[in-house]
Parts: C-alpha cells; sequence; structure tokens
C-alpha cells in the first residue's frame, strides 16, 4: 500500500546528526495518522552514515555521485508517497510542522512550500541578520528552504525534480518551476509560520557566511560548478 508522505534525507558523512535527528523525526512521524517512510540517501559517505540510518527503521538509498540534486532525487525516486518533504540531515521537524505541512498539501491550494527557519544554538548577531533577511525573502516571494521543502508527488515529476545541473540553490531552481506549474493548476506555494529547526553548524565563521551569500548573489552562475559550491560540500566525518 502506498505511503500519504515521505520524509528524503540526503547524508554525506552525517552518523552523528544522524544520530540526533532520526529519532526526532520519527518522533514527529508517530503523531500523524497518514502513514508515513523515512528515507536516508547515503550520499558517497566514508563514515557510518548507512549503518546509523539503518539503525532507525529506514529505508536506506545509495546515491554515488555527491552532489545534493542527485541525492534529493534519489530519495524521491524510492518514494512510493502522495507528498514528498525534503529535510537536512541537521534538521529537526515536530509533528506540529509536518502536520501544517500535510494540511496544506490536502487543501488542494498548495503544491508545495517550505517554512520559517531557525537556527539552533542561537547563532551571533551577524547570521541571525542573514537569517532573518532569509526569512522575509522567503515569505515574500514564496521560496523555501533546502532544510524544509514540501511538495505534491504530481508536481515534482512533472517538473523533473531537482535540477541536477547545480550544486547548490536546487530548492530555488524548483519552487520557480513549481510555481510555473501550480499556476495551471489553479495552486501555489506557501510558507508556513514553522518553524523549522536547523543546525548552526555551518555559521561559526560569520564573515565566511558572508562571503558565500555574497559571492553567490554576484556570481549566481557559480552553482553550476562543484568546485565553487564547497561551502556545501566540505565535511569532515564528524562536522
Amino acid at each position: 500500500m502506498p505511503h500519504d508522505y515521505a520524509i528524503i534525507v540526503p547524508a554525506y558523512n552525517e552518523e552523528v546528526q544522524l544520530a540526533v535527528t532520526l529519532p526526532a523525526m520519527r518522533r514527529a512521524m508517530a503523531e500523524m495518522t497518514e502513514r508515513g517512510q523515512l528515507i536516508v540517501v547515503d550520499n558517497n559517505s566514508t563514515d557510518a552514515t548507512s549503518q546509523i540510518a539503518a539503525g532507525h527503521d529506514t529505508r536506506v538509498v545509495f546515491e554515488p555521485i555527491n552532489q545534493i540534486s542527485r541525492a534529493r532525487n534519489a530519495g524521491a525516486a524510492a518514494a512510493d508517497a502522495g507528498v514528498l518533504i525534503f529535510i537536512d540531515a541537521d534538521t529537526t521537524p515536530d509533528a506540529a510542522l509536518i502536520r501544517e505541512a500535510l494540511d496544506a498539501i490536502k487543501s488542494g491550494r498548495y503544491c508545495g512550500g517550505g517554512a520559517r527557519v531557525v537556527m539552533s544554538p542561537r547563532p551571533g548577531l551577524a547570521v541571525r541578520m542573514v537569517l532573518g533577511f532569509w526569512n522575509t525573502v522567503s515569505r515574500l516571494f514564496k521560496l523555501p528552504a533546502g532544510c524544509f521543502f514540501v511538495c505534491e508527488r504530481d508536481g515534482f515529476d512533472a517538473v523533473g525534480g531537482f535540477s541536477e545541473q547545480v550544486y547548490a540553490s536546487e530548492e530555488i531552481w524548483l519552487a520557480r518551476q513549481l510555481k510555473k506549474w501550480g499556476r495551471k493548476e489553479g495552486k501555489r506555494l506557501t510558507i508556513l509560520p514553522g518553524p523549522i529547526t536547523t543546525s548552526n553548524r555551518k555559521t561559526d565563521n560569520p564573515a565566511r557566511v558572508l562571503g558565500w551569500v555574497l559571492f553567490l548573489t554576484l556570481c549566481p552562475i557559480a552553482v553550476r560548478y562543484r568546485r565553487l559550491c564547497g561551502y556545501w560540500y566540505k565535511r569532515t566525518e564528524h562536522a
């Protein structure tokens, strides 16, 4: 029997994070009346990512090419659900947010969306300002963050999923395509009040964060080259 929704988690060397986030996801899913499946995509990890994932009653999928878009698409291909929820490995959704997301899709008014993002532990002032700016842009232009992206399966398939031509900002590309598809179907994207909590592990150097934001703003073509998107791909086994 098909599932009502699937939570898909791309993971590259995430044994530490998954040990924390997967139990939280399972607790949240236990409160849903709908049938859900939890899928972890091992994106060519060199640590115990697959073993940790398998120990939490998940379906583990292997994607050998280290690219976030490919990992997300591989998870979607393995899912048999009508609603797809993409969550980062360092992100912890609660039952209330999953409930909001499923109800939004069930309403028939939305083909997808995201949520307001908060970080834990609370980051410094500079990062909070960047995050506040992103949340404002996200809300105004209905652009979901990659750490929590929900969409209808039909829409996802119709637009071809996440673009594998880019190595970052793949959620923005998908949101744009879903908006076009949704207009034809009389649906739109939404940003739920959330919040969705994600880790601040990449914000220990605010200057570096601001530098990457500025670089991609001035040179958006950079997302097409993996070597220029190292901010998202450089990770030690225990980061």
